[in-house]
């Protein structure tokens, strides 16, 4: 158990992020998944560029690391071309 007033805030605090990353990360998962089970063309192209986003902002706070964004906005915009 942590004895110092530092460390016992660290704790708070990580057990915070801890929390926000999960949300914001299940979060962007569920959006992938919504994008891949569309099948009409115009839904899927309003909707790829707020994933997009999504994957961005969780690299940026390295939630997930940016080559993973990277392959998921990939493969979501190679999908979103093929539909037709």
């Amino acid at each position: 158990m942590a004895n110092h007033q530092s460390s016992e805030k660290r704790i708070r605090q990580n057990e915070t992020h801890r929390l926000e990353n999960k949300y914001y990360a299940k979060t962007a998962r569920n959006a992938v998944k919504k994008l891949r089970l569309m099948t009409a063309k115009a839904d899927a192209v309003a909707l790829y560029p707020e994933v997009a986003s999504m994957l961005d902002k969780l690299a940026k706070k390295n939630v997930i690391h940016k080559n993973k964004a990277s392959n998921l906005k990939s493969s979501l915009s190679k999908y979103v071309i093929s539909l037709s």
